[in-house]
């Protein structure tokens, strides 16, 4: 019995001993943060081809912030599913990236205790052509392209001075093709012209070189091509040529070398205007050949005039009567389209498309009458539409401003001293209207209350401008 109280006691004090030994164990420091100023959730600005140098002020309590600490950069080239990596601080490369803004993120790693801190922050790639304009314009009959810089000053005729060769003939359109999946950004300048002896040609948008010719953007190029409309939604480019339409492939990954290219042609009795109107589910456009309305499907498969009318009593969208369209930029819901008639008049057409539903899409026709300023309308009269239905049109020296609500018809302020205007193109906001005249680009406050009022001109451009790119 002692013996057996004699263990207990003697189990008691180690334990007793071992607790007060083991006291020690947490007495501990909390390791010291890495301290980085200025980096977390910013932008930094990079041009390609130039040093990018990332220092970010470090500090570190209690250790040597550059011997104690690990630096690892990561920046995402999301369009080519891969990341680009570098080590050591400050991150000092030469930027070789596409121009557009990209994800990067700094890991610092405490080598004292292999603690890890994440701090993400944004590069925005340049060139000296990612903030201007690039204006398309002819000039005694030759293609020029120039640039205009954020001061103002101008770069003519670009292409020639970096090429020395001229663009082809016949001007349409300056379209600027953003990259896959990303609305918004400039990957390619297609300069779009209807020159049967010279195919039209596409540029880098970072550096305006030319990439290749137009007739290399085909896996079988049309002979003849008639380059007509471009368009490029979310980086995937369809266009109508021959005035057939044509829709690229999209089946590969977006860096790859065929992704964007077109293919044949999309099969069907028909010849397009160069209006037409693409939304996710189907493709809107107006037949030269029926006279008509006609619309293809999501992916791109003619359906003709496959489609409901109510209230064919007002007009008939499947035959208008011979004629030419003149301007149409049909959205889902109301549209408006302009129509010469080979009566003599020229019609305003106003319709509501619903084409979401394969069974009942339908045109529901809603109003027809001569347009009030169809004695205004020239054969090279220039319209463009803002998003609120309001309509803009040029006449010789002279912009006019239409409202299809009221029949509202009015004269812009502007005074060009009896230059012809070539070219309008309103901004994103719709506040702003670009007018070209010749030598000249012109901004016009179109907003509430303005009546197109001249706020700022540029000169330098050679020849009459046909088209403009904004880049911010």
């Amino acid at each position: 019995m002692k013996n057996k109280l004699f263990n207990i006691l003697a189990a008691a004090i180690m334990l007793l001993y071992a607790c007060k030994k083991d006291l020690g164990n947490y007495n501990y420091n909390v390791p010291t943060v890495p301290k980085i100023t200025g980096l977390a959730d910013s932008t930094v600005n990079a041009f390609v081809g130039d040093s990018l140098i990332i220092k970010p002020e470090i500090s570190l309590e209690g250790g040597d912030a550059i011997k104690d600490l690990t630096f690892n950069w990561e920046i995402i080239v999301a369009e080519e599913a891969r990341t680009v990596q570098y080590t050591g601080y400050p991150l000092r490369i030469v930027y070789n990236l596409k121009p557009m803004t990209r994800t990067a993120k700094l890991t610092v790693t405490d080598n004292r205790n292999g603690m890890k801190y994440f701090y993400k922050f944004f590069i925005k790639g340049g060139t000296q052509f990612s903030v201007g304009q690039t204006v398309l314009s002819i000039d005694n009959g030759i293609t020029k392209l120039s640039f205009i810089r954020p001061d103002s000053s101008v770069i003519p005729n670009l292409y020639y001075a970096l090429h020395n060769e001229d663009l082809p003939a016949n001007p349409v359109q300056l379209f600027a093709k953003p990259l896959a999946y990303q609305q918004g950004s400039v990957e390619d300048y297609w300069v779009i012209c209807k020159d049967p002896a010279k195919p039209s040609v596409i540029l880098d948008g970072s550096t305006m070189l030319r990439k290749i010719y137009f007739d290399k953007q085909f896996f079988k190029t049309p002979d003849p091509l008639v380059t007509e409309k471009c368009d490029g939604a979310m980086g995937i480019p369809t266009g109508i040529f021959n005035g057939k339409l044509y829709i690229s492939v999209t089946t590969t990954a977006p860096f790859a070398p065929d992704f964007g290219k077109f293919s044949s042609v999309v099969a069907g009795n028909y010849q397009l205007s160069s209006y037409y109107t693409r939304t996710p589910s189907y493709y809107f456009a107006f037949d030269k050949l029926s006279h008509g309305f006609v619309t293809f499907n999501g992916g791109g498969g003619y359906m003709g005039s496959d489609y409901n009318v109510t209230a064919a009593e007002i007009f008939n969208p499947k035959n208008l009567g011979t004629g030419e369209l003149l301007f149409m930029q049909a959205v889902p819901s109301t549209s408006y389209a302009f129509y010469k008639s080979t009566d003599g008049n020229i019609y305003e057409y106003t319709f509501i498309i619903d084409m979401n539903n394969y069974d009942l899409r339908t045109i529901k026709p809603v109003k027809q009458r001569i347009f009030k300023g169809a004695s205004l309308i020239q054969a090279d009269t220039r319209w463009e539409k803002s998003t609120v239905d309001i309509f803009y049109f040029t006449a010789n020296d002279k912009i006019y401003r239409y409202n299809p609500v009221n029949e509202d018809l009015r004269q812009l302020d502007a005074d060009f001293g009896g230059k012809k205007v070539s070219m309008i193109k309103l901004n994103d906001t719709n506040t702003a209207l670009l007018a070209g005249i010749e030598g000249s680009v012109v901004t016009l406050d179109v907003s509430v209350g303005k009546n197109g009022n001249i706020v700022s001109k540029i000169n330098g451009i050679p020849g009459s401008p046909i088209d403009i790119v904004t880049r911010k």
